[in-house]
């Protein structure tokens, strides 16, 4: 047997180990099989991206075709869906964000999330015309602040966290004054992985009189938030990564409740006026949280949401911390390992503490490599410049699928 195959062996054997371990290893099999045969994806790791179905929710949409759609018809919407983007936003906010009733509601994408919770919290104190962001975050999340700052002359200030790190309280402190409108960030960083000190960014935001944004996209489910005791004002996040909602799937956003009576969102749809069947002339916005929906509720968009909200809740939040801090901590491992060797490198935090459900790593063939990795049915995801993003979702992956990949990643770059 030569060096690799025992050094392969041996990391199978331990991904075997960790596999038999596994507390939540139940939830693996709640998901739709990815392929089968010669179809079967030998690895899927890019749950940070899309998130594989669950098979209860195969269910639920065909019983959605058959019942509330098909047969209720037009009186589903006064029997769940009017109500359904703020029953599934307390939900995802019990669950997932730890909100209390009444500050999350599910629509939208996360761009206009986002361009909502931004303008209404520039729009809230004319005195405060600045909005801090960090040059490593989302490029939705930048866009849409650039888009904000030209419409409304607000200035941006930038936060240049380094690459393989993300945003420290430290930077925002030395930004943030009585200017400062807003600062947007995100919990865990796309491509790194660092999780933010939400609680000490929040800190120094509010000495300064600002509110705070947190975007919770590569977070929530994976990553305790608990918005409420951290005193986060506002958050955004999508339903198609950890929550596997499903491609297009809608996005959650919150608001803190002592803001919602001042703060005014920029999209004045028909389903946020106090009386939405009455449409009369002029826009009365409703009370709470409802005043945040614009447009009718994406139902169909929603349908995947609910079941995974409810196996996070049976896995329980801790457990599925812990293997996300396992699944990481395995790849950084073997990284150091044999694959430091042949010139890979890790590119996300490596306290545990720090990191979220994904790792980077890089290496100079890494786009060539991406394509080639997908051509064996071992799906990671490219990051530019040099970037491959291992996304671990917890109760989906196993570390012996895991393993394979960082196998056949080897393999690669020995050829």
């Amino acid at each position: 047997m030569t060096g690799h195959q025992q050094t392969g062996a041996a990391l199978h054997e331990r991904a075997a180990s960790l596999d038999a371990a596994d507390e939540i290893a139940f939830t693996r099999e709640r998901f739709v099989p990815a392929g089968s045969g010669s179809t079967a994806v030998q690895a899927y790791l890019d749950g940070n991206s899309l998130g594989r179905p669950l098979k209860a929710t195969q269910r639920r949409i065909n019983e959605l075709i058959e019942g509330a759609w098909g047969t209720r018809l037009i009186r589903s919407w006064d029997e769940a869906w009017m109500e359904l983007p703020l029953t599934l936003g307390d939900r995802i906010g019990e669950v997932v964000l730890g909100a209390a009733p009444g500050q999350t509601f599910v629509g939208d994408s996360t761009t206009v999330i986002l361009y909502k919770l931004i303008r209404a919290a520039v729009a809230a104190d004319p005195g405060r015309t600045r909005i801090v962001i960090d040059t490593e975050n989302f490029p939705t999340d930048r866009y849409v602040a650039e888009g904000i700052a030209t419409e409304t002359g607000a200035e941006l200030v930038w936060i240049e966290p380094e690459p393989s790190e993300g945003v420290t309280a430290e930077q925002v402190a030395s930004v943030v004054d009585e200017r400062t409108a807003l600062v947007v960030v995100s919990h865990v960083a796309y491509k790194s992985a660092w999780i933010a000190d939400l609680a000490e960014i929040t800190r120094v935001s509010h000495d300064a009189g600002a509110l705070v944004l947190s975007d919770t996209c590569h977070s929530g489910g994976v990553v305790r938030e608990d918005v409420d005791e951290l005193g986060i004002d506002l958050a955004v996040g999508c339903s198609y990564k950890f929550l596997n909602g499903g491609p297009g799937a809608p996005a959650y956003g919150y608001v803190a409740d002592r803001h919602q009576d001042r703060l005014r969102q920029p999209i004045q749809g028909w389903m946020g006026h106090a009386e939405p069947f009455r449409m009369g002339p002029g826009y009365r916005p409703s009370p709470g949280m409802r005043h945040f929906i614009s447009g009718t509720p994406p139902v169909l968009g929603m349908v995947g949401i609910a079941d995974t909200v409810d196996l996070i809740e049976e896995a329980g939040l801790d457990r599925i911390r812990a293997k996300a801090v396992a699944l990481t901590r395995f790849v950084i491992d073997a990284v150091d390992g044999e694959l430091a060797q042949l010139g890979v490198e890790v590119a996300s935090p490596r306290e545990d503490d720090r990191r979220g459900a994904h790792v980077t790593i890089t290496h100079p063939r890494s786009r060539e490599l991406c394509a080639e990795l997908w051509s064996r049915d071992v799906i990671p995801d490219f990051r530019e410049p040099d970037g491959i993003r291992l996304g671990l979702a917890p109760l989906s992956t196993s570390f012996a699928e895991v393993a394979t990949a960082l196998d056949v990643i080897a393999g690669l770059l020995r050829d």
